[in-house]
């Protein structure tokens, strides 16, 4: 069974323009993701997948660099983006992940896939019903399944967001959660402001040095040593996907 990981990326942010390349530790945030999702043992590959914009060649540029593979499609319908990069790179399963996670855990990733692979459930993921922090999001579904969505929706959000032509549908798509045993929906981990991104550079100035291997409980453990950082971020408001 092929898993191909399709990690989505550009630099057209509304928020905080360019974040996937701003640095911390002398990597930029898509290298530190793609470092850690070559960890994944569930994963045939990873696959950047990018926009036709000119200035996304920059990420381009930077999958080169890292030997990563990537893949250039629509800006505006990220739908078809993930169906032509899924079909390009062969996927059997797949597994969509974005770009501004860059304390994405491999092991959380390994988990919803095996979940996934060893169900009958059409899609999986550990954010449909949050207990992960948000920033350590992972949906697996079908290339088949990808390629009904490609086919048939037609909202906005349904090929803006990829997925959502799934779980708003469970009457015909069997849907599985991957939940933590703890309920952990209140930490923000992902990168779409600047206080987003403060708090990724404090935990990797803390832990990356020493451990560039770290965990998502190394990461719990170093705001627990310092929960000021939590406050960081802790006003952002994630952006409604309508």
């Amino acid at each position: 069974m092929k898993v191909v990981a399709i990690l989505q990326a550009r630099l057209g942010s509304t928020r905080l323009p360019g974040k996937v390349l701003k640095e911390v530790q002398g990597k930029s945030l898509l290298e530190h993701q793609c470092e850690r999702l070559s960890r994944c043992k569930s994963l045939s590959r990873q696959v950047v997948a990018t926009t036709t914009l000119e200035a996304d060649q920059a990420i381009v540029q930077q999958c080169e660099d890292m030997g990563v593979a990537c893949f250039r499609g629509s800006e505006s319908d990220v739908l078809e983006r993930y169906q032509f990069a899924a079909v390009a790179f062969q996927a059997e399963v797949v597994v969509r992940l974005t770009s501004d996670c860059p304390l994405v855990d491999p092991h959380v990733v390994d988990q919803v896939v095996h979940l996934y692979l060893d169900s009958h459930f059409d899609y999986v993921s550990n954010c449909q019903r949050r207990t992960y922090p948000r920033g350590l999001d992972c949906e697996v579904f079908s290339a088949r399944s990808l390629l009904i969505a490609h086919q048939e929706a037609r909202l906005p959000q349904e090929r803006e967001h990829v997925t959502p032509f799934f779980y708003t549908r469970p009457e015909r798509f069997s849907i599985g959660h991957h939940l933590f045993h703890r309920d952990l929906s209140g930490h923000r981990w992902t990168v779409d402001t600047e206080a987003d991104f403060q708090l990724i550079e404090k935990v990797y100035d803390a832990l990356y040095p020493g451990s560039p291997q770290f965990s998502m409980h190394d990461v719990l453990s170093v705001l627990e040593q310092h929960p000021e950082w939590v406050a960081i971020n802790a006003e952002v408001q994630q952006k409604p996907l309508a």
